[in-house]
């Protein structure tokens, strides 16, 4: 599997979906198994969503390659600085990569989701693609994986979809929501309260549908009312879906 072209290994940043196993693609699921070394992001103490959803399909050959977060959360006291501790473990993470890699070892770093769509594989790509042969493999996202769940086509016809951070500010919030025929907002969380309260304002409360954890065993849909805003988790997700077309 190493590339044709070097004797240095080859970087694949791989997407294996939003948590339902099945929705792994062949494509991924054929070089998953055919990689010497298998990283992934995880938490201390934890063993990942991403690692979990293909860890069946791995053999004792292969390497695996934890890359353990330094901090899970960007809430820190000064002079501490989220930016830059994070800056600095994909630094290291990267030249940890590197050295498999010019070794001649083939390395997937595989990702929850989609590899590009906030996924953390892309700050190794922005570090090592221009170093490295590399390919990256799409996955379902769990903005596809939300709607699905939740039975919401997200658009129709000509409607435009914004797809948007909790983390936003309350009034770039409700500006970028109330131009939206669409949206998707992502990062709840903490901000949960606070994105709720948007959509009262704008009348858009009635369309929006949430989820917890979709495609996972332990997906939950709960009325947007009913949401508990001290306990809505990272990987859940709202969905205002484009008004329905009546052709």
């Amino acid at each position: 599997m190493a590339s044709q072209l070097t004797s240095r290994g080859r970087l694949y940043g791989i997407g294996v979906g939003p948590g339902d196993p099945e929705l792994l693609t062949l494509k991924a699921l054929r070089l998953l198994k055919a990689a010497p070394v298998v990283a992934y992001f995880v938490a201390k103490g934890k063993k990942g969503n991403a690692f979990g959803i293909i860890e069946a399909h791995l053999h004792d050959a292969q390497q695996h390659l934890p890359l353990v977060y330094p901090v899970t959360t960007e809430a820190l006291e000064p002079p501490l600085s989220y930016e830059a501790i994070i800056a600095d473990f994909y630094d290291t993470a990267a030249e940890i990569v590197a050295g498999h890699l010019d070794a001649g070892r083939d390395v997937a770093v595989i990702c929850e989701g989609d590899p590009f769509f906030y996924g953390s594989y892309m700050y190794l790509h922005d570090r090592l693609a221009a170093r490295y042969d590399s390919e990256v493999v799409p996955g379902v996202c769990s903005m596809l994986g939300g709607a699905a769940v939740l039975g919401a086509p997200l658009v129709y016809r000509n409607q435009s979809l914004s797809v948007l951070s909790g983390v936003l500010p309350e009034d770039e919030l409700r500006r970028r929501l109330a131009d939206a025929d669409a949206a998707v907002i992502m990062k709840l969380g903490r901000n949960f309260d606070k994105v709720r309260r948007v959509l009262d304002e704008l009348g858009l409360a009635q369309r929006a549908l949430y989820v917890e954890r979709a495609t996972m065993r332990n997906q939950r849909i709960v009325p947007l009312a009913e949401v508990d805003p001290m306990a809505s988790p990272y990987f859940s997700l709202l969905v205002v879906p484009g008004q329905k077309w009546q052709g």
